[in-house]
């Protein structure tokens, strides 16, 4: 990090105004390239960069106790005008959760079950809400956990490199981290289809789902970067025309149609029903190909998950963001209490490597980048076997244990 002179800070009381001194010199600290996230301050610029690359990223519960509170403290500082988000390793943004160590501590009743989609979800409610300008730089694997570090901030710049999913039924979870917020609200049924298949989304079509807000060349982000840093006191106008202005000049895959263009009259159609059952007894019917396909995908998943995410998208599409965490957190602790994330997890370890990152292990990226059969076994088995009560029950409010926000 390049030496920066402290300018005074009027306004600022004495007190606060050795806060922020103590700040920027405990970031100072946040740079030394062996720590799983870096903070630092570059010109007007917050910047945090998620420095697992040989995990591809995926986020821990000390990155997120780290992230929260430097965000906070830019939001209040009026020296930061906007902050900058990105992955290190050229392979991901965020690949998710470390899905596996929550696992492993919700078996023997570990806090860190309850304490990571605690924590997890207050961040994305702080990213939802900040007043700062927020530029997320996904360029490779954005999933889960990853998503939620970005898509609630105000500009989401995808690359070619970005893949983008929402696995989670394929491990006995749910499209969490505010996806009962964000996928209701996509165009159609994309996010209904999105959330219950896992479908991945690629380069230019992150952008054109209304998931990413910008498109520029992955080799063109340093400079885009260093750009972003050099504005001058710069509002949230200024850094949308700089956005827009790499964006225009990004030619890569411009003339190619939306991979789901074709298929979007039956997601809408096929994937409007009030209920799982009928969203399968619809996909038989239809017959078709692509229908098949979603079936058989569909077929995979952990009943539970599905019947879950469906009612967690539907009455999300009317809730405020933080509602949406609250109703989350609880789903989340119905899982840890369940039978099908365990079950996911120890399946998709079961099935070897995640076979594209020779010594990557994270579950919840196997389970969508690797296409092997992982044979979890569900508990129910179908869909019929998911009770309604049972459902009631998930979505229950924790009373003292219900997230606050």
């Amino acid at each position: 990090m390049a030496a920066r002179v402290l300018r005074p800070l009027p306004r600022l009381k004495p007190f606060n105004r050795l806060q922020v001194i103590l700040q920027h010199l405990k970031m100072s600290k946040q740079t030394d390239s062996t720590a799983e996230v870096l903070l630092e301050k570059r010109g007007g610029a917050g910047i945090i960069t998620l420095n697992r690359p040989k995990v591809l990223n995926a986020l821990t519960l000390s990155m997120i106790q780290q992230i929260y509170p430097q965000i906070k403290t830019w939001e209040q500082d009026p020296e930061t005008f906007l902050i900058i988000i990105k992955g290190t390793g050229g392979k991901a943004f965020c690949a998710g959760g470390d899905i596996r160590a929550i696992a492993d501590a919700g078996k023997v009743g570990d806090r860190l079950a309850h304490d990571f989609f605690r924590e997890e979800y207050i961040l994305n409610n702080a990213i939802g809400t900040c007043k700062k300008p927020y530029v997320a730089l996904i360029d490779g694997i954005t999933m889960g956990g990853g998503v939620g570090l970005s898509v609630h901030g105000r500009f989401r710049v995808a690359t070619e490199k970005t893949l983008f999913a929402m696995p989670e039924t394929a491990i006995g979870l749910f499209p969490d981290v505010g996806g009962g917020y964000f996928l209701p609200r996509l165009s159609g049924k994309i996010g209904y289809y999105l959330a219950l298949t896992g479908f991945r989304l690629k380069g230019r079509d992150v952008l054109k789902a209304g998931i990413a807000t910008h498109f520029v060349e992955s080799e063109k982000l340093p400079a885009l970067e260093k750009d972003l840093i050099a504005l001058k006191s710069p509002s949230t106008e200024n850094i949308a025309d700089l956005l827009n202005s790499y964006h225009v000049k990004s030619k890569v895959d411009q003339e190619k149609e939306f991979v789901l263009d074709e298929h979007m009259e039956k997601i809408n159609s096929l994937f409007s029903a009030n209920s799982m059952e009928e969203i399968v007894r619809k996909l038989k019917q239809d017959g078709s190909p692509f229908a098949i396909k979603q079936l058989e995908t569909i077929n995979k998943m952990s009943p539970t998950s599905l019947k879950m995410t469906l009612r967690q998208l539907r009455e999300g599409a009317s809730m405020s963001l933080q509602d949406v965490l609250m109703m989350e957190y609880r789903l989340s602790q119905a899982c840890m209490r369940g039978h099908d994330f365990y079950e996911g997890v120890r399946a998709v370890l079961a099935a070897g490597r995640c076979e594209p990152y020779p010594g990557h292990t994270n579950p919840l990226q196997s389970a969508v980048l690797t296409d092997k059969d992982q044979s979890p076994r569900w508990k129910p088995a179908a869909l019929e076997e998911v009770s309604d009560e049972f459902l009631d029950d998930c979505f229950k409010p924790l009373g003292n244990n219900d997230l606050k926000l």
